[in-house]
């Protein structure tokens, strides 16, 4: 049983408009323009939507007929986590790049030009940046999405990034509140918990989420963790302590509350998702983020129902449902004056990409040369003629999902043609599977947060002991000591790391 819908029933208007849900394909179904048509006030979108910019632009105008004033969000966060570039590898580096190089003004031109592209698809919210402190080196999640484990360092970074972006028209989403960084336990799949007291949170974690607020980001999303210093009992997206308490009052934030994906098994193995965007939208969230995993109309309708239901029983106000709706609005409004006389106008309006004063395409390129680190054994001599590239694969995690290549293959082909490649996981990466297949040719052993992967220093131990020459390149986290006749630390997988890498590595 579902509600009856009326045009000008504001519960169930307020109800649609609080919901980001996705929904598959590459074109909008008609109940998703039915639902924007009712009230839906935003869309998220994910890589299955997306096959090329032309398309996008062509999906979000048809969103825009039905209202022109519908956010449309997306998780392009750059570096391993590109959905605008799912299928080839994103031409930005991430953010453990940009800490790396730490430099201020690269990162807000990193971040205006990747804002430029999606404004020129029609994109006007990005689930981005990530300010968490990655202060947990063996964190499954978050690792090269963060800008490092200083918190100063993630502050002005977080501060840069979000100027950079909402410059472009693209409202920025920073996340994951209070700080997703450390954690051993990938919310995903599991509810994470931060044992550490109030003095810590606010001279860690905190302290990039302040620099938020301060750069003026648009909106904030929160994470499905539970700190018992905070709320014993209820995760940060459930938790009115958290979300009004700390974030509203104390740190005085004004803007849109998002949560983090409600079908994550932090929240919907626990609380089901329905119990969980009440709760949320209690504790003083605005928008529930829901469609990575679900994405059909009945998700939509069992959440506008639970919403409208809550009021109806006096178990959430209809005040304060009213007014995260209005939050959601304001932000559309926000957009659609941004998206008309912003810097990023003449983007969006379909004036002569390319031209825009002070534009640099080749900014990501430019950032991930910078962020390479190269450390050389004594007598180590580049890679000069065709090579075996063995790259040491780990599982990745959902929110990087295994849709976009990564690694130096392709373009170490490109630069040493005949070079060939293998991937190996930890039930075939041993050192003699490699050694086989690479025969006499010169080894490069691409890894991910070897760190994090007994298996993977095992292959590497065992690689460098028989052929002291080989290249071992760290393109997750480089946290173990380099090691190899060359380290390269790329500080992040993303397409252009790669490019950089293998300039690195032929000495070009």
């Amino acid at each position: 049983m579902t509600t009856l819908i009326s045009r000008t029933d504001t519960l169930t208007r307020d109800a649609l408009a609080v919901l980001q849900p996705g929904f598959t394909g590459t074109t909008a179904p008609d109940w998703l323009l039915r639902s924007v048509a009712e009230g839906l006030s935003s869309v998220g979108l994910f890589g299955r939507n997306i096959a090329s910019p032309e398309q996008l632009a062509a999906l979000t105008a048809r969103l825009r007929a039905e209202r022109d004033d519908v956010l449309v969000a997306i998780d392009e966060e750059g570096g391993d986590v590109t959905r605008l570039e799912v299928r080839g590898g994103s031409s930005f580096p991430g953010n453990l790049a940009l800490g790396a190089v730490d430099d201020t003004a690269l990162t807000r031109d990193v971040a205006r030009e990747l804002g430029l592209r999606l404004a020129e698809c029609g994109v006007n919210l990005n689930w981005a940046p990530s300010a968490d402190v990655n202060s947990d080196p063996g964190n499954p999640v978050i690792g090269v999405r963060s800008f490092g484990a200083d918190p100063l360092l993630v502050a002005r970074h977080t501060a840069a990034y979000i100027e950079g972006l909402q410059s472009a028209g693209v409202a920025a989403c920073t996340k994951h509140f209070p700080g997703h960084g450390d954690t051993a336990v990938d919310s995903h799949h599991d509810m994470p918990r931060i044992d550490v007291g109030l003095d810590t949170l606010h001279a860690r974690e905190l302290v990039p989420f302040r620099a938020a607020i301060a750069a003026g980001s648009k909106s904030v999303m929160s994470a499905h963790i539970l700190l018992p210093a905070l709320d014993p009992t209820r995760p940060a997206t459930l938790s009115p302590q958290i979300l009004t308490g700390l974030l509203r009052e104390e740190l005085g934030y004004q803007g849109l509350i998002i949560t983090d994906g409600m079908e994550m098994q932090a929240i919907s193995a626990t609380y089901g998702i329905e119990r969980g965007s009440v709760l949320a939208i209690a504790a003083g969230a605005d928008a529930i983020c829901v469609g990575g995993g679900l994405a059909d109309e009945g998700t939509v309708l069992r959440l506008r129902d639970a919403l409208v239901a809550a009021v109806r029983s006096g178990e959430l106000s209809q005040e304060r449902l009213a007014d995260a709706a209005a939050r959601v609005r304001a932000l559309a409004t926000w957009t659609q004056t941004a998206r008309t006389s912003g810097p990023g106008a003449e983007v969006q309006e379909g004036t002569a990409p390319g031209n825009e004063t002070g534009r640099d395409r080749e900014v990501g390129l430019t950032a991930a040369r910078r962020a390479v680190r190269v450390t050389r054994a004594p007598g180590a001599r580049p890679v000069t003629s065709a090579a075996y590239v063995a790259a040491l694969t780990p599982v990745a995690n959902i929110a990087v999902g295994d849709e976009t290549p990564w690694g130096v293959a392709a373009d170490l082909a490109r630069l040493l043609p005949g070079t060939e490649t293998g991937v190996f996981d930890a039930s075939t990466g041993s050192a003699q599977a490699v050694l086989a297949a690479a025969g006499e040719r010169r080894i490069v052993a691409v890894v991910r947060d070897e760190h994090r992967h007994p298996w993977m220093a095992a292959a590497l131990d065992a690689l460098l002991a028989a052929r002291p020459d080989t290249v071992v390149v760290e393109m997750g986290v480089p946290q173990s000591a380099p090691r190899g006749a060359l380290h390269v630390a790329t500080h992040g997988a993303a397409r252009v790391c790669g490019q950089a890498a293998a300039e690195a590595i032929t000495g070009r």
